[in-house]
This record gives structure tokens, sequence and C-alpha cells, in this order.
């Protein structure tokens, strides 16, 4: 059995599934490594983000991941304008992602709709200062298989912290199953070319045991390495095959946006070709 993974905006569903088009999550709207944005939000200039929600969306993007982590600075106010922001220029649901408990609580408190939290880890201190939040919002939830202990490198290790998190999150805290959203850990390539093989042993494994749907940060595996986009067209469908249903990710790179969507249409998540062949046919229009 395989579960869905419900998140809302006001106005618009969009459904995480294992039978379901693969989900992007736009990652832009994050000041990290960016200096210039970093600096604007420190003065109050929220107007990159209608720029970056902008691209996102011409993109293709189905979710919009938010993050608002610069140093000295107020993040939890931070994080609720910027939602609010988002949320008056698009109606795409929203992946809160912070790793400031306050912070969350406070994005969570303005946002209107369903939520996907990003993110929680078998940490047991972490689990009980965020999954609480997870519940009396109403929100899924990313969970990362490391503890305070490791990052594990085995696929093992990484479904015994998969089986915790779904114990303490289902009988602790009473959150749904089909809520918890995996982050099966994609490791960079450019370190041990090992690490992608364990990856996806990782999703094969947690969709045939338990059915959740997974994400990751796509761009982690090609970090360090030339030619990134190339390595991320190739490795989002080889995951999409293992049974990763989403991931955050850059969606102004058509190299890597139009793989997966090549992915869905041959993996029978687009019925009779409808959304390829519409995309091809609406650039067709734009082309000179």
């Amino acid at each position: 059995m395989t579960h869905e993974t419900r998140l809302r905006s006001a106005t618009k569903e969009v459904v995480l599934g294992h039978d379901r088009p693969f989900c992007l999550i736009g990652e832009r709207i994050n000041p990290t490594g960016r200096r210039i944005f970093q600096e604007q939000l420190r003065a109050g200039d929220l107007s990159a983000i209608e720029r970056d929600v902008a691209a996102q969306v011409a993109g293709g993007a189905d979710v919009l991941d938010v993050n608002m982590g610069v140093p000295l600075t107020d993040e939890a106010d931070l994080l609720a304008r910027a939602i609010t922001l988002v949320q008056s220029l698009t109606d795409l649901p929203i992946c809160i992602d912070s790793s400031v408990v306050d912070a969350l609580e406070a994005g969570l408190a303005a946002y209107q709709g369903r939520a996907l939290v990003n993110s929680v880890t078998a940490e047991d201190d972490r689990m009980a200062a965020i999954l609480p939040l997870v519940k009396r919002y109403d929100a899924a939830v990313i969970a990362l298989p490391n503890d305070e202990d490791e990052i594990p490198m085995e696929a093992d290790r990484r479904l015994e912290l998969v089986a915790r998190i779904v114990e303490v999150a289902t009988t602790e805290y009473g959150i749904a199953v089909e809520d918890i959203v995996i982050d099966p850990l994609a490791m960079p390539i450019g370190a041990d070319t090992s690490v992608v093989q364990t990856t996806l042993t990782t999703m094969r494994r947690i969709r045939d045991e338990y059915g959740l749907n997974m994400t990751c940060g796509a761009s982690n595996v090609s970090f360090g390495m030339p030619n990134r986009h190339a390595i991320g067209a190739a490795f989002l469908p080889m995951a999409m095959t293992a049974g990763l249903t989403s991931a955050i990710m850059d969606a102004r790179t058509p190299q890597i946006v139009e793989a997966v969507k090549a992915a869905d249409l041959l993996l029978g998540h687009d019925e009779w070709g409808s959304a390829w062949i519409a995309s091809h046919r609406a650039k067709q229009a734009v082309a000179p």
C-alpha cells in the first residue's frame, strides 16, 4: 500500500503520491549563499521574493519552499512576513523551511492552508519540539533519517531511523502516517561515487516497506561536480523509478524539469501524454 500526502494553500491542493505526477518543490526562496538577498532581507526589503516566486512558478514548481534563515534577523517575524507575501502572489502550497522552532511556529500560524514542514530528524529533542507543531497546525512533515550520532551511510541504518520516526510520530503525536514525507538523504557523488546507489536502495525500501512519499535536496547529488544540470537530469528520473515522489530543486533549470516531465510520461503518470503535449505546444506558441 502506498500513501498520498495532501498539501493545500487557501485555494489549491497538491497531492504527493506514487501514482501521481512528480511534485517539484521550488527551492529558490532561500537566502543561503545569496549575500545580496541577505542584505536586502536585513534591511526589510522583500522585493526579491516577488521575483523568485515568479521565476519558480514560471519554471513549473508545484510547491514553494520558503526559508528565511538570515543571521542577525528575527527569523520568526521575517518568515511570517515572507509567507504572507508569497501567498499574496501565488496559490501554490508552501513548504515552511527552518531549523528554528519559533520560526516554524510563526510560519505555520501565518500560513493559510495545509503546509509541509521542512524538517525533523530522528533526534528525540527535535521530534519533541517539532512534531507537536505539525499536529497542532495539521501539517505534513519532511523527516530525515539521521540522529544525534550520525548521518548514516548504510541503507539498513536509515531504515531503522525511518521506523523510529514513523513510530514516534504516529503513536506519540497522532500524526497520520501519510503526512510523513521521508528524505532518504541524497549525498554528493563527488565525495563518494557509491552514495547514490545507497540512496536509491533506501528509496526502494521505503516505498516497498512503508509506501511513504519521499523528497530530497536534488542538487546535493551533483555538488562539487562539473555540468551539474546533466547529473540532476539523470538522477531524478532514476530516483523516480525507485520511489521518489518529489524533490526540492530550482525550477529555473529546464533541463532537469523536462527530464522529470519526460519520466512522468514514461512511468504512466501523465495520462495520454496530455501534459507533455500541452507543454510542447505552449513552447511552440511563444517561439520566435
